[in-house]
């Protein structure tokens, strides 16, 4: 049963404000961050981070951080198993990974509204806060407040006007208050970012399975950073296989014992009928729908759940690095 608490109800934070340095770093740095910024007609700035520009790893991790809103650090290090891991923090992960990070902000046009192709995205970011459009919002009993915001979406193509418009309107801005920050998950920024979610994926798992996100106090998270791919399926199958078989997550939390134990039982993503097969595969076997994919699969491979009122610890799930060996490496 979901906790009836509001997580965020007594929250005086703002996501959009309090990220608007990192935004202005992106965007000054642009040429050293192999970025290419414009105005579209309409006003709005738009950030291509691996569209017709390069991006790269660099781009990614602070793309990531601002998905956070800025309350999440997120950086590279060494690993064994695999040369590369993303690493994330936050001492807020319900404020940066729900209300800000997690991709929840559906924005479609149809053939008839674009004058050609249609279009889909699912928008993450602090702007997601500003509109509020998603139930997870009256969940957490808050939303932000600011002349300004970001968004960003997972595209290979800039967003028909149509859809900036609807951006606009629904987060109450003018368009020289909105950034838009494009990432195909096919380029190494796109890669970079997704995986940087591994936090965000065991905190909404953590909401799936009705723990109180009030007492979710900390978090930290790693997963192994793959090369991008430049098959989009492939590239999707990348990430999620990197936070679904190389993730580790460590939250703190308050309350009982019990709902802490429970909770690193359950979250792991070995409890998913499909688990062992690449995502790409299991994908491609659910005809590209994700709603027809068991989803006790999106989640880490593995969790430690720490309760600081008591100072027990739980461990649940395992890394499943041979088998990412097995998917990504190519023998020299």
């Amino acid at each position: 049963m979901t906790d009836p608490r509001p997580a965020l109800a007594d929250c005086r934070l703002g996501l959009n404000d309090h990220v608007a340095p990192w935004v202005e770093r992106l965007c000054a740095e642009a040429e050293a961050l192999r970025l290419r910024v414009e105005r579209d007609a309409s006003g709005a700035r738009i950030v291509d981070a691996g569209i017709e520009a390069a991006g790269g790893i660099a781009a990614g991790l602070l793309v990531a951080e601002i998905c956070m809103g800025g309350f999440g650090r997120v950086g590279l290090r060494g690993g064994e198993g695999w040369p590369t891991w993303i690493e994330v923090q936050s001492s807020a992960p319900v404020l940066a990974c729900l209300a800000s990070q997690y991709a929840g902000w559906s924005l479609a046009a149809s053939k008839e509204e674009t004058g050609g192709k249609k279009f889909f995205a699912l928008g993450s970011g602090p702007a997601r806060a500003l509109a509020a459009k998603e139930t997870l919002f009256g969940e957490l009993g808050w939303r932000d407040r600011a002349g300004r915001g970001v968004l960003v979406l997972e595209v290979d193509r800039v967003p028909p006007p149509v859809v900036v418009a609807k951006v606009l309107r629904d987060c109450g801005l003018a368009p020289e208050g909105l950034t838009l920050v494009l990432t195909p998950t096919r380029s190494a920024a796109g890669t970079t970012q997704v995986v940087a979610r591994v936090l965000e994926v065991a905190l909404h798992k953590a909401h799936e399975l009705g723990f109180a996100l009030a007492d979710i106090v900390d978090g930290s998270a790693s997963a192994p950073l793959p090369a991008p791919c430049p098959d989009g399926v492939e590239a999707m199958g990348r990430t999620n296989d990197a936070i679904l078989y190389g993730g580790r997550v460590h939250l703190s939390v308050r309350g009982s014992d019990d709902a802490a134990r429970d909770l690193a039982r359950r979250l792991p993503s070995r409890n998913a009928s499909a688990f062992g097969k690449s995502f790409a595969e299991i994908f491609r076997a659910a005809e590209f729908d994700f709603y027809k994919i068991d989803p006790a699969l999106f989640a880490p491979a593995e969790v430690w759940v720490s309760n600081i009122e008591t100072g027990s610890t739980w461990h649940g799930g395992a890394l499943e690095l041979d088998l990412l060996r097995r998917l990504w490496q190519q023998e020299a």
